[in-house]
């Protein structure tokens, strides 16, 4: 099967070309194959196709989702205008998060507060009186789709509270000790009622529920993955 590939801005002038077609194998693909294929062809995509948005038959879609015989798939970065005014981040970190360049980098001259919320491995949890020893979470995340998600977070926190400015999400994976930041969510205002704090709580509580990460709880009696028990619905795929 062969697809139609489109791509913009910072991806058409690392490949010279805003349009080619990729074959692939098969009559079964998905968005991430086409994304695979692309690196095998341009090396050179590598660093931005990992966060480039991704939509097929001009609606966005997901590394899991599958491209047919004929399909236009296009890849771009996140579109700049609206929100964009405002400096966002969102990242999978694989080393310790530096809290203070990271608020730093979410404001802006009009910013006069910012809440951030920070996950931290707990040592210990009490459980029915009983308390459990944990000695280090291993997490692991579904990357390219992890970060699109955190977008999609940073949209509906900014429907519900539009007097938020910048926005950081990072979300830690690999091992971490106890003490450890997990996940950062951080949210700037102009001043602390204009939504920083519920913003924030907003973007963990969201998290939680539709980016793709997991932890697996290692104990001195053995180890085991924690799962959620959120079921994302149609609504959660952030075709907005």
């Amino acid at each position: 099967m062969q697809v139609k590939v489109l791509l913009f801005a910072t991806l058409k002038d690392r490949v010279g070309q805003n349009q080619l077609t990729v074959r692939l194998p098969g009559d079964s693909s998905t968005v991430a194959d086409v994304r695979d294929a692309l690196v095998a062809l341009h090396p050179a995509l590598q660093p931005n196709l990992g966060t480039a948005v991704s939509a097929v038959n001009q609606e966005f879609a997901f590394a899991g989702d599958p491209v047919r015989d004929g399909d236009e798939v296009a890849f771009f970065p996140p579109v700049s205008g609206g929100s964009m005014d405002y400096p966002e981040i969102f990242q999978i970190a694989t080393m310790p998060i530096d809290l203070d360049a990271l608020v730093a980098a979410i404001t802006i001259p009009a910013t006069g507060a910012v809440c951030v919320f920070s996950g931290m491995v707990r040592g210990e949890t009490t459980k029915q009186a009983i308390v459990e020893q944990t000695q280090r979470l291993e997490y692991e995340a579904y990357e390219p789709m992890a970060v699109a998600k955190m977008r999609q977070v940073a949209i509906e926190i900014r429907q519900r509270f539009p007097g938020v400015q910048g926005i950081a999400m990072v979300q830690r994976v690999g091992d971490l000790a106890v003490g450890e930041n997990t996940v950062i969510i951080a949210c700037a205002s102009g001043h602390r009622d204009q939504g920083c704090f519920e913003g924030a709580r907003y973007g963990i509580d969201r998290l939680k529920e539709i980016v793709p990460v997991w932890k697996k709880e290692v104990r001195p009696d053995g180890s085991a993955w924690v799962e959620g028990h959120y079921t994302p619905e149609a609504a959660d795929r952030g075709d907005i």
